[in-house]
């Protein structure tokens, strides 16, 4: 498992890719071994993870009787629908790629997604902690979360400019397969599970 300094050396990698430096690309390792070690960044998304899992666990429990509570079905349908949504976008985005005769950028893009879903994550853990300790500011957090949500799209598009150099259709396309599939995806895997916490 990559170590924290070595996260740290792809995370300036991807900041420089965001601030359209091509310079970034020397910091990530793009080989076969580098695109099989970026799914490391599963692991390192785990805490964040776990926080969401208890945000959903709460809400979830809100609906059922007093003293009712979860197992590990719970938890294991939560941990289908995480997978789903890691690698689903991903495929998708490489048969757009290989449709439009772009597969050799494919590796970029994996390793690159995948490392920028850490810290991401991290933001979003740290919107959910927000909601868990302090209620009363949902609305506050929720703004916030939209905010970041945009934030998201344009970091995804800057460093999709980079790996694509300029198609500005390719980075469309691949941003919205990147990001809409995952969103439409855990609603419905949710429901479809019977964990949908609302």
């Amino acid at each position: 498992m990559p170590g924290l300094r070595e996260v740290q050396y792809y995370l300036a990698g991807l900041w420089l890719l965001i601030r359209l430096d091509p310079r970034g690309f020397r910091f990530l390792d793009i080989s076969e071994r580098g695109v099989n070690r970026s799914f490391w960044a599963i692991a390192w998304c785990l805490p964040p993870m776990g926080i969401s899992w208890l945000w959903l666990r709460q809400a979830f429990l809100r609906l059922m009787p007093p003293n009712a509570d979860v197992g590990f079905a719970f938890y294991f349908r939560l941990g289908l629908v995480e997978v789903a949504n890691w690698f689903v976008p991903l495929v998708f985005a490489g048969l757009l790629m290989l449709a439009f005769r772009m597969g050799e950028r494919f590796a970029p893009v994996v390793v690159s997604v995948n490392w920028l879903w850490v810290p991401l994550s991290y933001i979003d853990g740290l919107l959910l902690a927000l909601v868990f300790f302090l209620p009363g500011a949902v609305g506050f957090v929720s703004l916030l979360g939209l905010a970041f949500m945009l934030a998201r799209v344009f970091v995804l598009a800057r460093i999709l400019r980079m790996i694509c150099q300029g198609h500005a259709l390719m980075v469309g396309a691949l941003t919205l397969v990147l990001l809409v599939p995952s969103m439409i995806l855990s609603e419905y895997l949710q429901h479809f599970l019977g964990i949908f916490p609302i």
